[in-house]
């Protein structure tokens, strides 16, 4: 998920509430982190990791530091977010280069570090939160406060972001600033506890989906031969996704994506089939970056 909104809106409090709302690890996942991060030398004595990791490193960050590696090859920060949340604050203040180096372990869910001696290979299946700002000054679309950047300036600053890597984001969210009123008389909105309730009944949904497929164990994961399975649409809502593919010259990726956060849509509905509306808000969460940062 990628958030864009001026500065002030709460993208942070938000990614920082991500784990919250997601179920509890299995104990395999738990056994599975705790290994990666003792091999980090990050656990305390005789500590055992039981809630899921949430990083957020800093955009100084090496390629390195992210992807793994060293002298002695050890885990990066990809690895150390197995099975939980990777924050990417002020996403495009990171190089780009270091940047790029994500486009395979989201898309693979592991990564291979080589040296001369050997290869090592650690598991990498993290949920991603970037944040940004619309601009270098923050303010680019605000109706009460004028942006100060130039043209040029907010092509250079949104391009350290290739459309690559934005192709593998499912949702882009626009994050606004609230107005004094929301802010003071709005009741706060649903509890994470509640949206959590929500979110564990869902993928038990899905757990129980694809007890016979192995290392299936939510939407995202479906592969590619299983799509017209688990993500079958009906004639009108085929048709509709067509007319989307070719108008916004979605991907083959993209394609496939829309298709699993529609799956997603329709369990948190409890429903059984994709519907059009389910797909219709899958298209909008992938339209915000090419309505803010192309």
């Amino acid at each position: 998920m990628i958030m864009v909104g001026p500065p002030g809106t709460g993208k942070s409090m938000i990614a920082k509430r991500m784990p919250t709302i997601l179920p509890d690890m299995s104990e395999e996942e738990a056994i599975e982190t705790t290994k990666i991060h003792s091999i980090a030398g990050r656990l305390k004595e005789n500590g055992f990791m039981v809630t899921r990791p949430f990083r957020a490193p800093h955009h100084t960050i090496s390629d390195a530091g992210l992807l793994g590696g060293g002298t002695n090859p050890g885990p990066g920060e990809v690895s150390l977010a197995h099975n939980g949340v990777l924050f990417l604050d002020e996403l495009p203040e990171f190089r780009r280069q270091t940047l790029e180096v994500l486009r395979q372990p989201l898309e693979d869910g592991d990564v291979t570090i080589s040296r001369a001696s050997g290869s090592l290979t650690f598991p990498c299946q993290f949920l991603l939160v970037a944040a940004l700002n619309p601009c270098p000054c923050g303010f680019y679309g605000d109706p009460k406060r004028e942006c100060r950047c130039s043209p040029p300036q907010i092509d250079k600053y949104r391009q350290r972001i290739s459309g690559p890597l934005l192709d593998r984001i499912d949702l882009h969210v626009e994050v606004p600033l609230l107005e004094y009123k929301e802010l003071h008389d709005g009741d706060g909105g649903e509890k994470s506890a509640v949206v959590r309730e929500r979110v564990i009944e869902t993928r038990n949904r899905q757990i129980d989906r694809f007890k016979n497929d192995k290392g299936v164990n939510c939407n995202a994961q479906i592969p590619s031969r299983l799509m017209r399975e688990y993500c079958a649409i009906d004639e009108e809502t085929s048709q509709y996704l067509e007319q989307v593919m070719g108008e916004l010259s979605f991907s083959a990726r993209a394609h496939d994506r829309i298709l699993k956060v529609a799956r997603t849509l329709a369990d948190l509905e409890s429903s059984e089939n994709i519907q059009l509306h389910h797909l219709l808000e899958a298209v909008q969460y992938r339209t915000l970056d090419r309505k803010l940062l192309m």
